[in-house]
């Protein structure tokens, strides 16, 4: 039996760095997708190994299930059903087997990863042997929710082919969790989310799980369902960036400034909260939409305007915005800022020599570009890889 699952990764919206000072935030899902595949080996292969492919990265792990139960002796005791935290010298024993493969010294962020892969692989289905390949369109460590995507899909995988999960296997192309699994897919993926950030916020994977768009503050998450198509052009500056110092750079700013930093952040409040009750409300005609469409432009040009007076844009996201005005679209930073990646809106009757005049001109500056629906389906399942 093999399955995929596959589930997306998410933009900010309105709200970065406001959100961490008590203000509303929106995120949403992107149809830019991290896929995993689950394959257990029939008995006539003679195989007892679990393996890892990374495709994206090029790099392949593999462990004899006889060496996991060695170091991991508890594994097997695990319960699907009721997601578990990773101890600290779990997280040190886990260790051990990642450190038995060498992985290059550009990409040691990896090993986070792949013990969240281990912790969850082991804690759902125990010691069998498997052979998992991870491939995704989303480019690592751009604020694009790429970790969360990833133990997003392999939660769902895993669960997929578990008692935990009640899902028709009979079922041809891409299919949807119930409720129930999908809450225990967020709680899984939270986990590993966990090993790999420290103390995430659950938001990117409650957004990769459910789909959609999501607005989020002080802690509560809120599941907007949208009535309107959004286009992006996503661009990442390639421009790695600091998220705990940029946070910490708003907060001496508000130190400094409290009256002005809390209009701001007041402000961003209004924005997150106009754009949730536009996104949500029907449109009788094309005019409407394309009135709504307006308005969205013009709450993300307000919500960058923010963010400049925050400190957290660069030079790089600077010269995306110069870009993108110059066609008359308009643009924002998503995520910590300081680099990353920023959003371009793509109005519904742009011409396409125009996306691909912006591309090109974007591209030459050595970026990245991606477009990309918002608010799109979330976690995803396919049996036999049937897609």
């Amino acid at each position: 039996m093999e399955v995929r699952a596959r589930a997306p990764g998410k933009i900010i919206l309105a709200g970065e760095h406001a959100v961490v000072h008590g203000s509303a935030a929106v995120a949403a899902s992107i149809a830019l997708y991290t896929s995993v595949s689950l394959r257990f080996p029939s008995p006539s292969d003679n195989d007892d190994t679990l393996t890892l492919h990374l495709m994206d990265v090029g790099l392949d792990f593999s462990w004899p299930v006889r060496r996991i139960k060695e170091v991991l002796p508890d594994s097997v005791n695990s319960i699907a059903s009721s997601p578990t935290t990773c101890s600290p010298e779990t997280v040190k024993l886990i260790a051990t087997l990642v450190e038995e493969h060498t992985i290059p010294e550009a990409k040691t962020g990896i090993a986070s990863g792949v013990i969240a892969f281990l912790w969850l692989y082991t804690s759902i289905q125990g010691n069998k042997p498997a052979t998992v390949t991870v491939s995704s369109e989303l480019p690592l460590g751009s604020g694009l929710g790429s970790s969360a995507a990833f133990c997003v899909s392999l939660s769902g995988a895993l669960l997929a082919l578990s008692d935990s999960a009640k899902i028709d296997s009979s079922q041809e192309g891409w299919v949807t969790f119930g409720e129930k699994e999908q809450q225990l897919a967020n709680k899984w993926a939270f986990e590993g989310e966990k090993i790999i950030h420290g103390k995430p916020s659950g938001i990117d994977n409650t957004v990769s799980t459910f789909g959609n768009l999501i607005k989020f503050k002080s802690g509560a998450l809120t599941c907007i369902k949208s009535s309107m198509i959004l286009k992006m052009l996503i661009t990442n500056t390639k421009v790695g960036r600091n998220t705990k110092a940029l946070v910490a750079g708003v907060s001496e700013r508000k130190n400094r400034h409290p009256d002005a930093m809390t209009s701001v952040f007041n402000a961003v409040e209004s924005i997150s909260n106009e754009l949730t009750s536009i996104i949500q409300s029907s449109s009788d005609d094309d005019l409407a939409a394309l009135e709504k469409e307006k308005r969205v432009e013009e709450l993300m040009e307000m919500n960058q305007g923010l963010l400049q007076c925050m400190g957290v844009s660069h030079a790089s996201i600077e010269t995306v915005l110069q870009t993108t005005s110059k066609h008359k679209l308009t643009s924002k930073l998503t995520g910590a800022g300081g680099g990353g990646c920023v959003l371009t809106l793509l109005p519904a009757l742009l011409p396409a020599t125009v996306i691909d005049k912006v591309i090109e001109e974007l591209e030459h500056c050595g970026f990245q570009c991606f477009i990309a629906e918002i608010g799109g389906n979330g976690l995803e399942i396919c049996f036999d890889g049937q897609s």
